[in-house]
């Protein structure tokens, strides 16, 4: 499609200029334009090609959410967003066309996707360990709605803009907050102790010293001893700190990380 509006661009630069010689940039213009060349070849009606390049336009920058989305192994992934993003768009659209069939309300469907698209990201919400994840994924949900709501109503500017604006906070930010370590991690640990009451007295005291609390317990005997497993919600270095204190206490005969949760 790019190559395809360039090659327009090319040929017909009118479009990009007022008649007094500044410049102005007319996206829609050109993307209309550039529908009824193709349709004109095709002999579908104009409004059915600017339909099907809408539709095409947010199958493809939700999926390019999705797929940054699903290469980091969250729940709403590649088909989850792209179909997020289609759905909006085709909404947005029937909203319009609906509404310029029978003399309704041209806003009134497309005002229904956030409060639909809200119960989508709630239920992306889950309490897990004692710590709230899947925020970001929720986020990411409606931005991808209102991607596919802006390329429905012909908004294609923004509508790239807002995807390549999400696309560098996911990516960019993220890893920016990992590298100064700015986001709290939720680790989970596991110890072994002679006895359960001895085991939860020293995991009490090293953690007031840190200034720590500890959540999801959970205390089982194995092999004759105590095991406690517990989660901890600190920076980086907080958890390293904490790890070490554990491992130097002579009361704890074990202790393991059991890894990070995820909290996107």
């Amino acid at each position: 499609m790019p190559f395809f509006l360039s090659l327009y661009l090319y040929r017909y630069p009118s479009c990009l200029t007022r008649p007094d010689g500044g410049a102005k940039i007319q996206p829609t213009r050109a993307m209309d334009e550039l529908y009824r060349l193709f349709v004109s070849k095709m002999g579908f009606p104009p409004v059915v090609g600017q339909t099907v390049v809408r539709l095409l336009l947010a199958a493809i920058l939700g999926g390019i959410v999705g797929l940054e989305r699903e290469i980091k192994h969250k729940p709403a992934g590649l088909r989850t967003n792209m179909f997020m993003c289609l759905g909006s768009a085709l909404f947005t659209i029937l909203s319009f066309e609906l509404a310029s069939e029978y003399s309704g309300d041209h806003t009134r469907i497309a005002a229904q996707i956030i409060p639909g698209i809200g119960f989508i990201g709630a239920g992306s919400i889950l309490h897990s360990r004692g710590s709230v994840v899947g925020l970001t994924t929720a986020a990411t949900i409606f931005v991808v709605a209102a991607i596919g709501m802006a390329v429905g109503g012909g908004l294609y500017v923004p509508a790239v803009l807002a995807t390549l604006i999400a696309l560098l906070a996911l990516y960019t930010l993220g890893r920016m907050e990992a590298r100064l370590q700015l986001k709290p991690l939720l680790v989970n640990y596991e110890v072994i102790g002679e006895d359960a009451d001895t085991a939860i007295t020293e995991l009490n005291r090293i953690l007031q010293d840190e200034q720590l609390g500890m959540t999801s317990v959970q205390i089982a005997k194995i092999n004759g001893h105590s095991r406690v497993q517990f989660s901890v919600d600190a920076a980086r270095q907080e958890q390293q700190m904490l790890l070490t204190r554990l491992r130097q206490s002579t009361l704890l005969r074990s202790v393991n990380s059991l890894g990070q949760a995820e909290g996107e």
